[in-house]
């Protein structure tokens, strides 16, 4: 089963060096963000990949020809000692929304009754196999594994009197969000265009058909949106790296 990463975003919130260096080469340890991403998934068993490239996409093709000991056109045997993988690179375009960048790989799956798509600057501990379950059971079109994201802020508790009666220092939130490690089936293409944004009219059209499930997941989750969050994905994997389920 392939799995589909969307790395083709501009870095616009990672100071200079996001203009220089795409998001999917940040380094978290000795290793950059998108070798995190695909080792979630061939830890557990996941080994074909699709890589969505976009904006300096070429640095990561460079990436990758340096990791492959062997490739074939645009596709890229890894045998690294810690990672075994298969890695297909295709340019979907500079500017290309997150619903046309899969669009544009759809031969890519061709021969794919169903298969993942998550985000290039994600790292989360999700179990893929009870999702794939998940998704097999309930027999829709699409899957998203929904998160409760921490709060940016503080939290001030007030009571009736108006009186500060506890400060709670960015919690952990109640709400669920989208976090991504999705899992679609082919019929995806049909609500896909060429400049659609996936979370727009495809989620809005599969959830007004009740046809988008949500896979809750309690564990650790965090996307690298800013440099601050770079910063803070180094300091987790120095202390313990929740994500790293290898």
């Amino acid at each position: 089963m392939k799995t589909v990463i969307l790395c083709g975003g501009r870095g616009t919130r990672l100071d200079e060096m996001g203009k220089v260096v795409p998001k999917a080469l940040f380094p978290i340890g000795h290793r950059p963000l998108i070798w995190h991403v695909l080792k979630i998934y061939v830890s557990q068993g996941f080994e074909e990949f699709v890589l969505c490239l976009g904006f300096l996409g070429e640095r990561i093709i460079e990436y990758f020809q340096e990791l492959s000991c062997e490739s074939k056109s645009d596709v890229y045997s890894i045998d690294h000692p810690e990672l075994k993988c298969t890695v297909s690179l295709f340019e979907t375009g500079q500017d290309t929304n997150t619903g046309g960048r899969i669009k544009n790989i759809q031969q890519a799956v061709a021969g794919e009754n169903r298969f993942f798509v998550t985000y290039g600057d994600g790292l989360a501990n999700v179990d893929l196999r009870s999702l794939l379950d998940f998704h097999t059971r309930h027999g829709r079109t699409a899957s998203v594994t929904t998160v409760h994201p921490t709060s940016n802020f503080g939290i001030v508790e007030i009571d009736d009197g108006d009186r500060i009666v506890r400060f709670r220092e960015k919690p952990r939130m109640a709400e669920w969000i989208n976090g991504g490690f999705f899992v679609f089936e082919k019929q995806i293409f049909e609500l896909l265009s060429s400049d659609s944004v996936l979370e727009c009219e495809p989620l809005e059209t599969l959830t007004a058909r009740g046809e988008l499930m949500a896979f809750k997941h309690n564990g650790f989750w965090k996307c690298m949106d800013t440099f601050k969050d770079n910063l803070e994905l180094n300091q987790l994997w120095d202390e313990r790296a929740p994500w790293k389920t290898w």
